[in-house]
């Protein structure tokens, strides 16, 4: 079976920890794949708002996911802090790659959780199409 690899950047432009709720938890008791991409989707969010940004405020533009991909690598499970670094890379001419590792904080150190990326594209939702890359967010993201 082939599996997913993702390859992490060397460095992260920004972190941020987020405490795993009883929500986040499935019927196996730990974070369930529709969570982890709901943590990944928060930390995403705040790491465009640590930029003045958001999805839907680019620098004119705004933004769709076209593909995601998670590499699970240690459950998470109820109250477990987790960091979360974030990175932008990949930028072509309508879009970028967010990167994503997870680890869980513990006492001894971190632990690495998973690994995500989300592809991006710059898009216009009134005209519902792909538009181009600000040139400042390349700038300002990578």
């Amino acid at each position: 079976m082939e599996r997913v690899k993702i390859n992490l950047p060397d460095n992260f432009k920004f972190s941020t920890v987020i405490k795993v709720r009883i929500t986040d938890l499935n019927y196996g008791g730990h974070v369930g794949n529709d969570s982890f991409l709901s943590l990944i989707h928060e930390a995403r969010l705040q790491f465009l708002s640590h930029f003045g940004y958001s999805e839907l405020r680019l620098e004119g533009s705004s933004l769709i996911m076209y593909d995601a991909a998670i590499e699970f690598k240690k459950e998470l499970g109820y109250g477990d802090e987790v960091k979360i670094s974030v990175a932008a890379s990949g930028f072509d001419a309508r879009g970028f790659d967010i990167f994503y590792k997870l680890e869980i904080m513990k006492s001894e150190g971190l632990m690495l959780a998973g690994k995500a990326k989300t592809g991006m594209l710059c898009y216009d939702y009134t005209n519902k199409k792909l538009t181009g890359i600000p040139g400042k967010v390349k700038e300002t993201l990578m």
